[in-house]
């Protein structure tokens, strides 16, 4: 069920922070997000700019060979950051400790969350980013309960 919902778009990267903002505060009461989207659609580029804004001291880059990267903040809190479009199916997912990191009460940033889609925990941030036109990056959430 559907809380709430955000339409966003933007079209430089100093707009990005801006966006991070809005969904950080919409997001806030969720720590697991969701990011839904084709290929080169800006997922981790997003990612990035939420990290920026919760802090990260470390550098954000896509977790692509390593499934997931571990992020801490200046307040020594971790966030977590994962990219399943390499998991050949569900099992290895668990094999990592994915729901472990679910309830970790830390937030987890999920690229590719389609290749694990029955782990989803009950509530979740969904963000869906597509391209629009004159390449501006198009933002849809929602508060999932």
């Amino acid at each position: 069920m559907s809380e709430k919902r955000m339409k966003l778009s933007f079209h430089q990267l100093d707009e990005l922070d801006a966006a991070a903002h809005q969904l950080l505060a919409e997001g806030r009461s969720r720590t697991v997000w969701l990011f839904e989207g084709g290929m080169g659609v800006g997922k981790t580029t997003l990612i990035k700019s939420l990290c920026r804004a919760l802090g990260v001291v470390s550098m954000v880059q896509s977790p692509t060979f390593s499934i997931v990267n571990e992020y801490v903040t200046h307040e020594g809190k971790a966030i977590y950051h994962f990219d399943c479009y390499r998991l050949r199916n569900e099992a290895e997912a668990l094999d990592i400790g994915m729901e472990e990191y679910f309830d970790s009460g830390n937030y987890c940033f999920i690229e590719w969350p389609e290749r694990i889609a029955t782990l989803w925990p009950a509530m979740y941030y969904l963000i869906r980013l597509t391209i629009g036109p004159d390449d501006r990056r198009m933002v849809e959430t929602a508060l999932i309960s």
